[in-house]
């Protein structure tokens, strides 16, 4: 890297050399065609191609010498004008034609020197577009740019517009070199010229520097007087300032002795109160623990009555499901006997007209046996008679057929009176079962009604069983909420809190601490104002706002 340094700063001597040599040969004004020109810029192109980095894109690497040349825009102004000039120009696609357009620009405007003077100076900037070895990062960047400076002597016209500059192949022919170095001497006098043209042109263009620097260096002197008789204005007003916050530093002084004194005093008030605290927090804490003792032999208690409640409550539902498949087969005995009711009524019914014929045809056969009985008394005389008559005729035969005709007659009514007797034993003896069943069905239903009763008392009782073990499950929670306020709830020490736990806000020496007996958090004033009776204190006590309304709730919960 050194030895290419050191030989592009060789050929740049050389090209400008030869440039300057040929110039003044041809007058001092140079166009495009002319060759020492075009190879100036091929050096001067390698020399700011020399160590650039490489920039990745989405197209692909990029390398080019116009990025750090954009940077002279941004800190010369006045270089604005060649960068608008180089973009629109339209031929120019690529950055490369682009940096070699503002070359031209910058030698035609003689200001080439500058701007690349520009750029060495702030090297923290080139530091991004090159290798910190490369050409333009070290000395012989600063001795190119000197040599530049002897460019201003020329006039150059270049025309941009159709010169493709994007596909220009930027090589070094040293040719023009070798010539020059074989004819060095052309003339001793045209040289005489030459060189005094050039000390005149050269003193002109450092009394131009010289010139500007002096401008600028009058502006910087104008510059710094103003900002000194700021300076001094504002060191006035400092010196009121510093006079002012001194007599305010008296003030917090004295302030901040009387604020100590009341701190103190403060400070007592509440060493007074921890102490005071202390000794109902120990109070406090023994009536806990004989009442965490007293509560745990309840809970104990309590755990066995709940035990056999529940076994109870067991028992109860195993005997009210006993109950219920009892009221079922009850009712379903009752539908089959209700059935079997309204089938005997059917039956009573069809026996009471059957007992209603009979009872007619018992009273027609009675009146027939009377008017029989009639008959045979009739019948008996007429025997007699006859018997007297066959005593008187026994001839007639005809009379003693009749009298067995008659007998027989007499012995099949007396047939049919016996079955009807029996018929009516028969009716009495079902009427005598009806009434046996209507009695059966009377003792059912005053059964089935104790049955009812107690199934409701039954039913009452498992009621108030799940009142009492609704109220024993209530008990029992309480229980837990104490056992967990003993067992959870710290008592918070002063140091511990800063803060309000409600309103968060910051404690001082108008708002002060204060401890929740229930819960044990510290809050101020506002927030702790509810005094309520806890099993711990049998009076009155300081209770925050979230415990008052919980506590109070709890209240309301288990009286009703």
């Amino acid at each position: 890297m050194m030895e290419e340094r050191s030989n592009l700063m060789h050929m740049m001597k050389l090209s400008i050399k030869v440039l300057l040599q040929s110039a003044l040969s041809l007058g001092r004004s140079l166009d495009a065609d002319h060759a020492p020109l075009q190879q100036f810029f091929v050096v001067m192109e390698h020399c700011l191609k020399h160590g650039l980095k490489v920039k990745k894109s989405f197209i692909g690497q990029n390398k080019s010498f116009f990025g750090p040349l954009e940077l002279v825009e941004k800190l010369c102004p006045e270089a604005s004008d060649i960068a608008t000039s180089v973009r629109n120009l339209p031929e120019l696609k690529t950055a490369v034609g682009r940096g070699r357009a503002w070359l031209y620009l910058a030698l035609m405007q003689k200001t080439l020197a500058d701007y690349l003077k520009v750029l060495v100076d702030n090297k923290h900037l080139l530091s991004e577009f090159y290798e910190p070895e490369a050409l333009m990062m070290q000395e012989e960047g600063v001795v190119i740019v000197g040599l530049l400076v002897g460019l201003n002597v020329l006039d150059a016209n270049l025309c941009l517009k159709g010169e493709d500059l994007d596909s220009q192949v930027g090589v070094i022919d040293f040719s023009l070199y070798l010539k020059d170095v074989q004819d060095p001497d052309g003339g001793r006098e045209h040289e005489r010229i030459t060189d005094v043209l050039d000390q005149k042109n050269y003193v002109e263009e450092l009394n131009r520097h010289l010139s500007c620097t002096v401008g600028d260096l009058q502006t910087k002197i104008d510059g710094l007087e103003k900002m000194n008789s700021k300076l001094q204005e504002e060191l006035s007003a400092a010196t009121d300032r510093i006079c002012s916050l001194q007599e305010e530093q008296q003030q917090l002084r004295e302030q901040n002795e009387l604020i100590r004194e009341r701190s103190e005093k403060s400070v007592e008030i509440t060493k007074q109160d921890t102490r005071v605290e202390l000794e109902t927090y120990k109070q406090t804490r023994q009536g806990l623990d004989e009442m965490y003792s007293d509560v745990w032999k309840q809970l104990k208690e309590e755990e066995k009555v709940r035990r056999e409640l529940e076994k109870e409550l067991e028992l109860q539902i195993g005997m009210k499901t006993e109950m219920e498949i009892a009221m079922k087969l009850l009712e379903k005995d009752t539908h089959e006997k209700q059935d079997t009711l309204v089938a005997l009524r059917q039956q009573l019914e069809e026996v009471k007209a059957i007992n209603l014929q009979m009872f007619h045809k018992a009273q027609n056969a009675e009146s027939s046996l009377q008017q029989k009985n009639e008959a045979i008394a009739s019948f008996e005389g007429k025997t007699n008679q006859v018997l007297s008559t066959m005593k008187q005729m026994e001839e007639r035969s005809s009379l003693e057929k009749e009298l067995k005709s008659e007998k027989e007659q007499r012995q099949a009514l007396q047939q049919e009176l016996q079955h009807e007797k029996d018929t009516s034993s028969l009716l009495r003896t079902e009427l005598q079962q009806v009434q046996g069943l209507k009695k059966e069905l009377l003792e059912l239903q005053e059964e089935k009604t104790e049955l009812q009763k107690v199934c409701d008392e039954q039913e009452q009782a498992l009621q108030e069983m799940g009142l009492h073990l609704s109220q024993s499950k209530l008990k029992m929670e309480d229980i837990k909420e104490v056992n967990k306020a003993l067992k959870g709830h710290t008592w918070l020490k002063d140091d511990e809190a800063t803060h309000c736990k409600q309103c968060e806000k910051e404690f001082s020496i108008s708002r002060r601490k204060h401890h929740c007996r229930n819960c044990g958090h510290i809050f101020c004033n506002t927030c702790s104002g509810s005094e309520l009776a806890l099993p711990s204190y049998p009076k009155p006590v300081r209770v925050c706002d979230s415990c008052h309304t919980l506590l109070l709730h709890r209240c309301s919960s288990t009286a009703s």
